[in-house]
């Protein structure tokens, strides 16, 4: 004979299982996975955290960079440009800003909501 107690304690395991499968974004990349690897994260959304190091804006284009403990990123932006020191978390698109040669920038472009 089957435990109730078991069976809702499974139950309840699978529901908290699916809901963190399906709300992966809300967890942050390291910023190095996606320096190593950006075709993996070429065109998709991702949500970084870290501490800002610099803000910079001229005419149309606005970027900051962030820094977790695992790199630094520059994220475009068209919101107010945070202070450096603060500690913030972005959900944006990764994209390559330039490419020459061997070398590319990687950036992440921050969602407008």
């Amino acid at each position: 004979m089957f435990n109730r107690n078991i069976a809702r304690k499974i139950s309840l395991f699978l529901l908290i299982l699916v809901l963190l499968t399906g709300c992966s974004s809300l967890f942050s990349t390291p910023i190095s996975k996606i320096l190593e690897n950006p075709r993996d994260y070429a065109d998709k959304t991702v949500t970084v955290s870290g501490e800002v190091t610099g803000a910079f804006g001229i005419l149309i284009i606005k970027y900051f960079t962030l820094k977790d403990s695992t790199g630094e990123i520059a994220v475009i932006t068209d919101k107010p440009l945070p202070k450096t020191g603060t500690t913030l978390t972005v959900k944006g698109t990764v994209k390559e800003a330039f490419s020459l040669g061997d070398k590319s920038l990687v950036v992440i472009v921050e969602n407008k909501d």
